[in-house]
């Protein structure tokens, strides 16, 4: 009896493990197609039976790291040499070595690696002379950071308009720098890898004896008349934080053919006493006499294993570039093709011979009220695309929101531009039929906003 007990007791119990793991199966596709209705379509069907394309990727999946890094990274944790001065006589470390393949990869001399490239922009003003309270010029359209790098040097902020383009506007900055004739140093910011008329604007800094220095973060691989940019001001900051070409979670670089700028870098970097002995892209010696003396320690090195983790994307920055584009232009002809009439997408300026579009702008356009922009970001976000509006009240993009440096005069042009523009990003390791995807959510969700507003 007590064998038939135990017999009963063990297939009750193998028939309710079945049942649980079935219910467990059950239960977890159900939670998966509430989680993601569009788990196995990228379609979606309306209450009113209308077929409606769905983005079922993460619009915030950065650029993986290539297997290459992981020997190396590991290595550098066995050894605990993450300092980039912890090396032997005669050695070259990872830091130095991803300095020489950065400045080589943009055509600069000089190159010192930073923890952000908010450090290189601050170090960007205080190395080419900026005084306590100076004024310096820059976008109005740019990133927050750019501000806070000013405000950070001891300067006092003075915006330019930006244009329906995206970028400065030479006009403008004539008419700025003429009503502030105490003003030394124009920082232009390439938002969104977009470049503006770099000699007009060249020349419009040099008629008013104003130091020319720009914000290259999103502008990695771009070329202004046949050089990469950052060459036609006198130095120039890249970022290697997360979302850009080059991703070491963050990190940046000042570049530069000016041996002082470098020299000085280097120190306020944390190059102390004969530490710049130990880098292999600054000047002599010659320019840092009396330097780490006089000048602060700022400790805003690179470590090696951030260099560790840029160094192999340095290598695969021209396919991914020609990915990007290619991507982006076939977008921009099926956003043309379709919805033309109602958008406009921010034209590259002549003399940008490469661009780099890793990221995808639009303006709606003026017949799209407030109301209706804010209708067109629900539909697109409904349907698996968050689209971002540069003038949100609280994006970090938009001028309003820099307290800390707040505009003091109107910018009619920017507000205007930026209550309309429109934002997206093209993650790499998404598959072609993603990008149909994204396109088809953009042209359907401003579809169905025309449509509700035109029975109205």
């Amino acid at each position: 009896d007590q064998t038939k007990t135990k017999s009963s007791i063990i297939q009750f119990t193998m028939h309710f493990t079945k049942l649980a793991v079935f219910s467990l199966v059950a239960l977890t596709g159900a939670e998966a197609l509430l989680t993601n209705p569009m788990k196995s379509s990228t379609s979606t069907t309306t209450p009113f039976g209308v077929d409606r394309a769905y983005v079922t990727r993460d619009i915030k999946t950065p650029d993986p790291v290539p297997e290459e890094a992981y020997e190396e990274t590991l290595g550098l944790l066995k050894t605990g040499r993450m300092y980039r001065y912890n090396i032997a006589p005669g050695e070259k470390s990872v830091v130095s070595m991803c300095e020489e393949e950065v400045a080589a990869y943009t055509g600069h001399k000089y190159c010192v690696a930073l923890n952000s490239c908010g450090s290189a922009l601050m170090l960007l003003l205080k190395t080419s002379g900026l005084e306590p309270g100076g004024k310096v010029i820059s976008n109005a359209f740019t990133f927050g950071a750019v501000p806070s790098a000013i405000e950070h040097a001891g300067g006092k902020a003075v915006y330019v308009e930006s244009n329906y383009d995206h970028v400065m506007c030479p006009d403008d900055l004539e008419k700025k720098l003429t009503a502030n004739p105490d003003c030394k140093h124009v920082l232009i910011s390439h938002m969104r890898g977009k470049v503006a008329d770099m000699d007009k604007i060249k020349e419009i800094s040099d008629k008013h004896g104003a130091t020319l220095l720009e914000d290259c973060a999103h502008s990695l691989g771009v070329q202004w008349q046949g050089k990469h940019t950052g060459h036609v001001g006198v130095a120039c900051g890249i970022s290697s934080q997360s979302y850009k070409m080059i991703n070491s979670g963050e990190g940046g670089f000042l570049l530069t053919d000016d041996p002082d700028i470098a020299a000085k870098t280097a120190v306020y970097a944390g190059a102390y006493e004969k530490l710049s002995t130990k880098h292999t892209t600054v000047p002599g010696l010659e320019h840092f006499e009396g330097l780490p003396t006089s000048l602060p320690n700022y400790s805003l090195r690179m470590s090696n294993l951030a260099a560790s983790v840029i160094r192999p994307q340095m290598k695969t920055l021209e396919p991914r570039i020609e990915l990007y584009n290619k991507r982006y232009w076939k977008i921009v002809k099926v956003l043309e093709e379709r919805i033309g009439e109602h958008i406009q997408i921010p034209e590259d300026t002549p003399g940008m011979n490469v661009p780099v579009h890793d990221s995808i702008q639009w303006n709606l356009k003026s017949h799209f009220t407030p109301e209706m922009t804010q209708e067109f970001l629900e539909e697109c976000g409904a349907h698996g695309l968050p689209v971002e509006l540069f003038g949100h009240k609280s994006n970090a993009r938009n001028f309003i929101n820099w307290g800390f440096a707040p505009a003091e005069e109107p910018l009619p042009m920017t507000a205007d531009m930026l209550a309309r523009a429109c934002d997206c990003r093209m993650p790499l390791m998404w598959d072609d039929e993603d990008f149909d995807d994204m396109a088809n959510v953009i042209c359907e969700s401003i579809e169905s906003v025309l449509a509700k507003h035109s029975d109205q």
